[in-house]
């Protein structure tokens, strides 16, 4: 392959993987959302989008590796390509969905309350908390200071760790557009360095694109805070996810 070919498809797999990146809101909308959410750190956020990414972008490498192997055209991979798309546009719909109900029943169940608590010393306290994590109950007694806490595995904290797994077995069936049509032409000219530059530069870019759009976004929503919304983050989370699906799936986006 000509020198002058291969910058050229660098040229064009770099500003695919920016473009179809930034015109694509659920490639950051949803990681955005769920460190609002879940409190993640900006590098927790980053991190997991970043895992996100790279599977996304390999699981259109393999399937346009495989299809060129073995010989399948363009037009089978790209049939291929919208089965895979329709498959993650539902799971994104059916995880947003599940995401904002639990949000939505967990904020409800937690809503803030007080407890009154009287002792046989004559002494009445009273404290407000919530049923999520730990329940801390101060007894003003004899062992003033002292807290009882509850020991009990956070159950929600393993639900979280299952919805990001969730999101990256979406990821992975969700399909990059641009690459596979940009594989064909070096893998026609027999080039395996060409496959491996181009494939190599589109990765970078989307990935990279991806972590800076939602560094952008968390810096932005982190700074945003509002008592009222607070407690129902999960839930407005789940709904952002579930507009992503329902925007891929009948918007094209």
């Amino acid at each position: 392959m000509a020198p002058y070919e291969l910058t050229v498809l660098l040229a064009t797999a770099a500003s695919l993987g920016l473009i179809h990146t930034i015109l694509g809101p659920d490639h950051y909308i949803p990681f955005i959302m769920m460190g609002k959410a879940g409190n993640w750190s900006l590098k927790k956020t980053c991190l997991v989008t970043a895992l996100c990414g790279i599977g996304h972008v390999l699981g259109s490498l393999l399937l346009g590796v495989i299809g060129i192997g073995i010989g399948i055209g363009l037009h089978s991979i790209d049939l291929i390509d919208t089965v895979r798309g329709t498959i993650a546009a539902w799971l994104f719909i059916a995880f947003g969905l599940t995401y904002f109900v639990w949000g939505l029943k967990n904020a409800i169940r937690n809503k803030p309350h007080t407890h009154i608590h009287e002792h046989p010393e004559g002494l009445t306290h009273k404290h407000l908390h919530v049923h999520s994590g730990s329940h801390m109950h101060v007894h003003e007694s004899e062992h003033v200071g002292s807290v009882e806490e509850s020991t009990k595995p956070n159950a929600n904290n393993q639900k979280r760790k299952i919805g990001i797994w969730a999101l990256f077995v979406i990821f992975i069936f969700g399909p990059c557009e641009p690459l596979i049509p940009l594989l064909m032409y070096p893998a026609a000219k027999l080039s395996t360095g060409g496959v491996i530059a181009v494939s190599a530069t589109f990765m970078v870019f989307t990935v990279s694109t991806m972590v800076a759009m939602v560094s952008l976004g968390y810096t932005g929503v982190k700074s945003v805070r509002i008592k009222f919304t607070e407690r129902f983050m999960h839930a407005i989370a789940g709904f952002a996810i579930l507009l992503c699906g329902i925007g891929i799936a009948f918007l094209g986006l």
